[in-house]
């Protein structure tokens, strides 16, 4: 179907309105605050080709997005499912040791007090591969995500003022509580669709594009179909979907696709959902017996993790980035706008080391970058299918949804 309608054709009054809908509706932050992640296809094209395009209502985009602002479902459940293709090189498995050590330390298990249950690390096995999750809530007190794995599943739990987080692999149970059944817990990376499009309505500006584009049935559900695409050129984002479920306003499936072309690079989507109110049994959790039980507060007083266990590699590392680490760093700065923003910060001279200097894990963190020149001098480009990152020579990182030449022109202008 074609496009219904355009944000193109407001007026300044409603211009303003729908500017106040979309801050309402949320933030946006590009997807490099969750380690350049996004999630790629999942196999939901039956579940929206199925049943045919549904006859609803025409919208406008003003007004979808005024509807996804005022979604106020707080009951339900369903299955969801996640994948992620940022093109990433397979580094056999290395890359999950270091996201692990990334989390924070706590999430890894092992004999420094942390637990293989905290959900600062579990949840990062989103960023990779192909997962299914089971979603249940029941107002602000009570919410449950559970990851399922071959044989085997991880829960996450909030009820009331307890946090539970439980690893059926690993018979591990991880525990904190939150200060006031208000808050619910924070997770680490976007779970669910609306999750995303939280995240990418916070982009909507007068330097994007956005209509409604026809309709769909995701999960059982009619949804329209809301499009969000970038009006300036060096993007590495093509087009953000979303179907928003026409009843409710809640998004029910989102697809990131890049500029590139190719399979998405983000699409997640509800295969089954019901808005019913979950069976209260759904949120209790008792601790298995046998489990280890971590407290949140003996976890965050753990050595500092990986140390001892990552042995030579800690110690590479600290090598690269000197006596003083990244200290004396400046802060990270935001050149240009809109989809083009691209975020910089000076490491104080410590650029990527070469093969010479930086010994094996110098010329393996190169093998994997684009060398590149310009007036800014010299220095490596390491691309994903949605995150690209400059490092100069002399210490500058230039990255952002942006192309490789957005960021060489971008080091070249701060000259």
């Amino acid at each position: 179907m074609a496009p219904i309608d355009s944000d193109d054709n407001t007026t300044a009054g409603e211009g303003e309105e729908l500017r106040a809908g979309r801050r309402r509706a949320a933030r946006y932050v590009v997807p490099v605050a969750v380690m350049g992640v996004a999630a790629a296809t999942i196999g939901l094209v039956p579940a929206l080709a199925d049943s045919g395009d549904p006859d609803l209502p025409k919208v406008t985009a003003e007004q979808l997005i005024e509807k996804i602002a005022k979604s106020d479902v707080e009951q339900l459940s369903g299955t969801v499912k996640i994948s992620t293709d940022l093109g990433l090189p397979d580094l056999g498995g290395l890359e999950s040791g270091l996201m692990s050590g990334m989390s924070g330390g706590p999430g890894s298990g092992g004999d420094e007090g942390g637990s293989a249950a905290d959900p600062s690390a579990k949840l990062t096995e989103l960023v990779s591969g192909t997962h299914t999750l089971r979603v249940a809530a029941d107002g602000p007190d009570r919410q449950k995500l559970s990851l399922l794995e071959n044989a085997a599943e991880y829960s996450l739990i909030h009820d009331g003022k307890d946090v539970w987080g439980y690893d059926s692999k690993s018979n591990e149970v991880y525990h904190a509580t939150t200060s006031g059944s208000a808050e619910q817990p924070e997770k680490e990376v976007p779970a669910t669709p609306k999750d995303f499009a939280d995240q990418a309505l916070k982009a909507v500006d007068d330097t994007t594009s956005v209509t409604v584009d026809g309709t769909a049935q995701v999960a059982g559900r009619d949804a329209y179909r809301l499009v969000i695409k970038p009006k300036q050129d060096g993007s590495t984002v093509g087009a953000i979907s979303v179907a928003v479920d026409a009843e409710t306003g809640m998004p029910l499936k989102f697809t990131l696709t890049p500029s590139s072309g190719g399979a998405a690079v983000v699409d997640a989507g509800f295969t089954k959902v019901s808005f019913a109110k979950p069976d209260a049994s759904t949120f209790d959790f008792t601790p298995p017996e046998g489990a280890k039980v971590t407290e949140a507060d003996e976890a965050a007083e753990a050595p500092e993790h990986g140390r001892e266990a990552e042995g030579g590699l800690a110690e590479e590392m600290d090598g690269l980035k000197g006596t003083d680490g990244l200290k004396g760093t400046d802060g990270p700065k935001v050149i240009g706008e809109g989809w083009n923003s691209i975020a910089t910060f000076d490491t104080g001279g410590q650029g990527l080391p070469t093969a010479s200097a930086g010994g094996d894990l110098g010329g393996f963190l190169g093998s994997f970058g684009d060398q590149v020149k310009g007036d800014f001098g010299s220095g490596t480009v390491f691309k994903t299918r949605l995150v690209n990152a400059l490092i100069t020579d002399d210490g500058k990182v230039y990255a952002g949804a942006v192309t490789k030449d957005a960021l060489v022109k971008a080091a070249d202008a701060a000259q």
